[in-house]
């Protein structure tokens, strides 16, 4: 198979990236004398998912705020469909489940590494653990963000784009409810996004 068919196919890129993907991980295993399948094994799996899906769902809420909502008012209303009835509800699709799948894999990734408990009680009645206080603020962020995109922006936006029959006023409401709710989670992802990165480096 050519380079070029593979490129030109979504399922065959994908699935060349995961083959390589495999590749480097056995390349890794040997090189390091293999590895104990422990709790540090699977915390280094699960936290690579969890670092997927976060590029996924972040990467995907900044452009809907970076790209398609500040361009729409620049497309010719003949071509507004093409993006709310085919665009908008693939990229809505992935955005969803990479949101749940980012808080799953990151409770779990705290579950293992033994701080859940103290991470998502801020530690607060035994005194602030600075690294603890931190991914837990972090955490509770990212547990926001997914509620408003599975109980706020999803519900509006099924309204906003046609998917279910509503009335235009209803509509045009529930475009707006979207458009804030998703700005706000646009302001949580950096503070966010800072948590989880600087937490690594705190006691």
């Amino acid at each position: 198979m050519r380079i070029s068919e593979i490129l030109q196919s979504l399922p065959r890129t994908i699935l060349t990236s995961v083959i390589i993907t495999i590749i480097f991980f056995i390349i890794l295993f040997l090189i390091n004398g293999g590895w104990a399948f422990d709790r540090y094994f699977f915390n280094a799996i699960f936290r690579y998912f969890h670092t997927l899906s976060g590029v996924m769902w972040i990467g995907l809420l900044w452009y809907f705020n970076f790209v398609q909502i500040p361009n729409m008012s620049k497309i010719p209303d003949e071509q507004k469909p093409a993006i709310s009835k085919v665009i908008a509800p693939a990229a809505l699709f992935w955005f969803r489940w990479a949101a749940l799948s980012t808080i799953v894999t990151g409770l779990i990734t705290a579950y293992i590494n033994g701080y859940i408990h103290e991470a998502l009680s801020l530690n607060l009645a035994e005194g602030i653990v600075p690294k603890n206080f931190t991914i837990g603020v972090g955490m509770w962020i990212g547990i926001i963000m997914a509620f408003n995109v599975w109980f706020i922006i999803w519900p509006n936006q099924k309204r906003a784009l046609g998917l279910v029959e509503t009335t235009p006023e209803t509509k045009a409401k529930s475009a707006r409810v979207a458009m804030i709710t998703s700005r706000v989670n646009t302001i949580l992802s950096v503070p966010m996004l800072l948590t989880m990165v600087i937490a690594q480096n705190l006691y």
